[in-house]
């Protein structure tokens, strides 16, 4: 089963939709609970990421029997040095941005820390691409 959706910089009101649709789907087709739990973090703070620095995305998810894989994409600034925004603290959101609650810097290490395989790819002024694998055991 594959999932896809769009995500849009800058609305706010719309961000975490993608998150709960997967949420919905994995309840449906009887995926435990916990595996939901951090399926849906890792998305969630990835869908947050889009909405805060990029001017649009995409996620691709794809659901098989063993494992769930994602895939972000998104056009944006990129980013410079991604070691650096693996650092818990670290964030280049706007003022704008942490006004609203986000941009705490969180996001990327939550996202590895509850995911099984991650890998994340950048280009300044170009975009980023982010891939989550969860082996469902």
């Amino acid at each position: 089963m594959e999932l896809n959706f769009k995500i849009e910089g800058g609305n706010f009101s719309g961000a975490g939709s993608a998150s709960s649709e997967v949420k919905k789907t994995l309840k449906q087709l009887g995926v435990d609970a916990s595996q939901i739990k951090r399926i849906v973090i890792a998305l969630y703070e990835a869908e947050i990421n889009v909405v805060a620095h990029a001017y649009r995305g995409q996620i691709g998810v794809k659901i098989s029997a063993d494992k769930i894989f994602a895939r972000i994409e998104d056009e944006g600034p990129g980013i410079a040095d991604i070691s650096k925004a693996m650092q818990e603290g670290y964030s280049t959101a706007s003022s704008k941005v942490r006004e609203m609650g986000f941009g705490a810097g969180m996001g990327l290490p939550n996202i590895k820390s509850n995911v099984d395989e991650f890998d994340i790819q950048s280009v300044v002024d170009k975009g980023t691409v982010l891939e989550m694998t969860f082996y469902l055991a």
